[in-house]
Formats: structure tokens, sequence, C-alpha cells
């Protein structure tokens, strides 16, 4: 297919990125397939993570179309440009049409990028996640690769106002070791270990963030379970329920 508006969007991107002065640091871009198709799941912690999820892919100079709720094709500025990307419109009351786009493309040796918790997690740790991504790749018979974010909630998250002012944020993308998806394996359990896999990245990530909150204020964007005042998962599934995305 004609790429006329995806690699202009990459190259504004890019700019953007040196500009602002992100301190984007990807890892694991080894375990992106050069050719053919692949599910990219990654975790989900920013309104921009399809961004910077794209951007882990740029090593092995692959073009990931994403999967996206439908609101977003209905915006005047961003729909026009998801639309040239060819990324895919998710309608979350009639979903099977989006799932056979992802699968077509994936057979067609398209980069499928899935965000499996289906919002953003509000506490910063990986929620429970659909079983799509793993249903997809075992359809279409490509990989999957996990991958996970961490920065861009600073940027601009759920119940948070944007604050894309900032410059200096250190963005941290790593892709995991891929892995394969057999017709006759186990989904719900490849599923699970997906969940695992992400989290394993997510932990890592946090780990090796060089930033910390300024003070007590500022720790909003860290998770609790590292001393941040982020909801606990227990309570970001109860806003979850109240405001659902």
């Amino acid at each position: 297919m004609a790429e006329i508006v995806y690699p202009p969007v990459v190259l504004a991107a890019k700019t953007l990125f040196r500009v602002m002065d992100y301190q984007v640091d990807v890892q694991g871009g080894e375990h992106i397939p050069k050719t053919g198709g692949a599910v990219i799941a990654c975790n989900h912690v920013s309104y921009l993570d399809f961004i910077f999820a794209g951007f882990g892919a740029q090593p092995a100079k692959r073009l990931v179309r994403f999967m996206a709720k439908q609101q977003i094709f209905h915006n005047k500025i961003a729909g026009p440009l998801m639309r040239g990307m060819h990324h895919i419109s998710v309608d979350r009351s009639a979903g099977q049409a989006s799932y056979r786009e992802a699968v077509e493309k994936l057979r067609a040796g398209e980069v499928v990028g899935v965000f499996p918790e289906a919002t953003i997690s509000q506490s910063f740790t990986v929620k429970d996640i659909k079983s799509g991504a793993v249903r997809m790749a075992a359809e279409a018979g490509v990989p999957v690769v996990p991958m996970a974010l961490w920065g861009t909630q600073r940027l601009w998250t759920k119940g948070r106002p944007k604050d894309l002012k900032q410059r200096h944020i250190p963005i941290l993308i790593r892709a995991g070791e891929s892995f394969t998806v057999g017709p006759d394996d186990d989904q719900e359990a490849l599923t699970l270990d997906l969940r695992t896999r992400m989290t394993e990245l997510l932990d890592r990530v946090q780990k090796d963030y060089p930033d910390s909150p300024s003070g007590e204020s500022d720790s909003w964007w860290l998770p609790a379970h590292l001393g941040g005042t982020a909801p606990t998962p227990e309570q970001a599934a109860e806003l979850d329920k109240r405001k659902p995305e």
C-alpha cells in the first residue's frame, strides 16, 4: 500500500522529540521481525502510547498499524492522519470487523499494534488483558512481541491534565523476546503468559528509569508499590467502573 502519510508523521514525531529533548531510550528492537507479520502487545499508560510504541519499531524499520477506538477516527484532525497511516478503527460494540481487518493485515505481512489492557491503566501496572492479541497471532500464524513503555504517563494520561510543554522527560521503550502461538495451543494460558511478560518488562523499565518524582506532589506518576501516589490496582479498577473510557 502507498505510504504517503506515515513517513512524514514519523519525521515530525522525531523532530518533536528533539525539540522537546525527550530522552527516548529504545531497547529490544531486534525482537521485532524485519519482514513478515507480527503483533506488538504493549502496556497502556498514556494517550500518546501509540506514538512511542510505534517509535519502538523504528530500529526494525517497521511501520505499525495500531488498533484504536473509532472515536479517534472521527476527530477532524486526528481522523485523516489515522486513516492515512492505515491504522485500524475499533468499534467496541462490534469488534469482529476490526479483528478481521487486523488478521488480514497480519497475513499480508504487516505489524499490528495492540494494547491488550484495552484502556489506560491508572495504577501504572499491567491490568488484566484481553485475549485478542494471542488469538489474532494464532489465526494469522505470526509471532507476538511484548512491549513496555514508561514515562509517557507524565505527558498525558487518564485523570490528569495533559502537560505537553514538559521538556527533557525520559521515555523508555522496551521490546521483549517474541513468541509464537500455534493453532492448537491453549490461548487462555498464553494470554496469561503474555501478561506476565509485559509485567516483567514494565518492572524492568520502571527499575531502569533515570528520573524520580521531585516531591510528594509529583509522585502521582509512580505506582503505589514503588512508593508513588497512583491508585492501587484495586482502586484503579473502581475508577474504571465509574468512568470507563
